[in-house]
């Protein structure tokens, strides 16, 4: 299934619900010190905002539980339609050219069901929204990225399928892992200097977030977890 969606105003409507979360929780993550159903509830830690962000048409009911910005996750019931129903992800403002900087990278070690249509995914957004780049590290169902595939890319010892598309509002960049990793390390700012440097996308954008998450499009309509059990990221 091809996405067709996207999250440049969430963004800011995401804002207007942060107040929407609570301090109870439900079921394994009865310890978790902040969660909410809110459809765009969000909970904060440190420099990070984790959003529940149920922003597709038809979606269905979603909690957001966290306790601390490494460790959160989401209980999400979706029907099986066409379209990404949410992105659950923990969000970083970053603010800075890329030129400017020496690194940004980031880490991560998910549990996701077996069985949906979802992928767990950095979003990085330059420019404010004037382009998105999603990289994906792990995938499950009937799920693909926007736009065309450009062949593949090696790089820091990973390989990506890398996609260019636009959805109506701004250029989308995907690269897509060849082989799926529940925990790895993404060298963020070598797949950025190679989108400016070998392939002339841009230049010098500003890095405005780093996001990593959990785009879900379908579960069945039976409640599925996802789980990010340890995150980071970093640019400096």
């Amino acid at each position: 299934m091809t996405r067709t969606r996207h999250k440049a105003v969430k963004l800011a409507v995401a804002g207007l619900f942060a107040g929407s979360a609570t301090l109870l929780a439900v079921g394994p993550a009865q310890a978790a010190t902040c969660t909410t159903s809110a459809q765009y509830g969000s909970c904060t830690s440190g420099s990070y905002t984790i959003y529940n962000d149920e922003w597709g048409s038809g979606h269905g009911s979603q909690t957001l539980w966290e306790n601390s910005y490494s460790n959160w996750g989401v209980y999400s019931t979706q029907p099986s339609t066409s379209g990404v129903k949410a992105y659950p992800n923990a969000s970083l403002p970053v603010g800075k050219a890329i030129n400017s900087l020496s690194s940004a990278t980031s880490s991560f070690n998910v549990s996701v069901p077996s069985s949906g249509n979802f992928e767990a995914a950095y979003d990085i957004w330059l420019n404010s929204s004037s382009y998105e780049i999603m990289v994906w590290v792990d995938k499950v169902g009937n799920v693909g990225p926007l736009g065309s595939s450009i062949g593949n890319l090696t790089i820091d010892s990973n390989t990506w399928t890398v996609y260019v598309g636009n959805n109506g509002s701004n250029p989308v960049y995907s690269f897509v892992r060849t082989s799926n990793e529940s925990s790895g390390s993404v060298n963020i700012l070598d797949l950025l200097k190679w989108m400016e440097n070998t392939k002339g996308y841009f230049s010098d954008p500003t890095l405005s977030t780093i996001q990593f998450g959990f785009e879900i499009s379908g579960t069945g309509n039976v409640q599925e977890d996802f789980t990010a059990n340890s995150y980071s990221a970093s640019a400096s």
